[in-house]
């Protein structure tokens, strides 16, 4: 009895050693995993599939994260009623106290991007067309008023710029390489309600003939743009800006997933010329052109249905100068090739005024070259 018992003994202590170094090395073997109870047979544990921390998977955080700080809130305010300067003095008013006609005021929304460090913010024209006050409120809460740098109608484009210090910039990106399918993030104030990101695609490249501005190089996206988005940012999926968020095709009123942002490459250029200049300057030559349809071309035997026909010369302008004339088709512009009529107004308004440039026109079909001495484009209204 007395052999049995020492090696009961010796069993056991050599299975409490096991068990300390078990428990000192490996502790995680000795967890029992809880029993999980749902709605399966009573007592059994319901399988699942949990993803690992540490990460969102397909999310765009990063890229919204990049760009929203530099994405502002813009709010607007003008008098509906001009008041005559005598309401104004506050000895006259004295008079008439709570009598006074309340001065009406009309306030919109807006949005806009900060492009500089310096405080230059680009927006659309019409959200600060016409605005007697302009105040332009941060992501980080901050406020401050606004004044207007310049505006272009032509592009429904407009700067404005205030006094803060360590402002967010937001890095442009390249519309030219975008391509249809890309994803992209629209960031806005719609209705007010506060910052907003949206998502959708880039859905078609280079929209014209829209008749919303009068040069038009559009993006269109499906991502939903509403009322007060205008001004805002339109971002790829690293964050970066491709273009400002101008307006949507809508019979409601609301998004119905066609809008259209302005190029930051129209932008930039606008907004380079507006901090120099005041304004933009463009080229002109003093025409007026049609595209060349299937019809055209048949009935006048053009044998070309690319470039534009001269329908009129201003009298005494660059264009009468060199000698163009009605009837002339426009092929190319300092060797770059005119497919119709909104490359032709894009490419002369890219030229300087006082160059000489060549332009290649077809005459009774024969092509010559003109030397024309491009003059400045008269400033349009809205």
């Amino acid at each position: 009895m007395r052999r049995y018992w020492l090696l009961f003994a010796q069993t056991v202590t050599i299975a409490l050693g096991v068990y300390a170094v078990i428990a000192a090395l490996r502790p995680a073997w000795l967890e029992r995993a809880p029993a999980q109870v749902g709605i399966g047979t009573p007592g059994r544990a319901i399988p699942v599939l949990q993803a690992p921390g540490g990460g969102a998977p397909n999310s765009y955080r990063d890229a919204a994260g990049r760009a929203m700080p530099a994405v502002v809130n813009i709010l607007t305010s003008k008098a509906l009623r001009e008041t005559h300067p005598l309401l104004k003095d506050p000895f006259f008013r004295r008079f008439f106290g709570d009598k006074m006609p309340p001065q009406e005021q009309m306030a919109s929304l807006g949005s806009g991007v900060i492009v500089s460090a310096e405080g230059y913010i680009l927006t659309n024209n019409h959200v600060v067309e016409g605005a007697d006050e302009i105040e332009v409120g941060l992501a980080d809460g901050r406020k401050a008023e606004a004044s207007v740098v310049g505006t272009d109608p032509e592009t429904d484009l407009a700067v404005i710029r205030i006094k803060e210090k360590n402002l967010p910039v937001i890095v442009l990106g390249e519309p030219d390489q975008a391509r249809v399918g890309d994803v992209v993030l629209a960031i806005g104030n719609p209705f007010g309600v506060g910052q907003t990101v949206t998502l959708g695609i880039i859905s078609a490249l280079g929209r014209n003939n829209l008749h919303i501005n009068h040069f038009e190089n559009f993006i269109q996206t499906d991502a939903a743009i509403n009322f007060g988005n205008s001004g805002g940012a339109l971002v790829d999926s690293r964050g970066n800006l491709l273009g400002i968020n101008s307006a949507i095709y809508s019979q409601t009123g609301g998004s119905v997933g066609i809008g259209f942002a302005i190029p930051v490459s129209t932008a930039k250029t606008v907004l380079d010329s507006i901090v120099k200049h005041g304004q933009v300057v463009r080229g002109w030559i003093g025409i007026e052109s049609q595209d060349i349809t299937p019809e055209l071309a048949g009935n006048f035997g053009l044998g070309r249905d690319s470039g534009a026909i001269i329908a009129g010369v201003v009298r005494g302008g660059p264009a009468d100068r060199a000698g163009m004339r009605p009837g002339d088709i426009l092929l190319a512009v300092k060797g770059r090739k005119v497919g119709n009529t909104n490359d032709m107004m894009n490419l002369i308004a890219a030229l300087p005024p006082g160059e000489k440039a060549p332009m290649t026109v077809m005459r009774k079909n024969r092509e010559t070259t003109l030397a024309v001495t491009v003059g400045r484009r008269p400033r349009q209204t809205p």
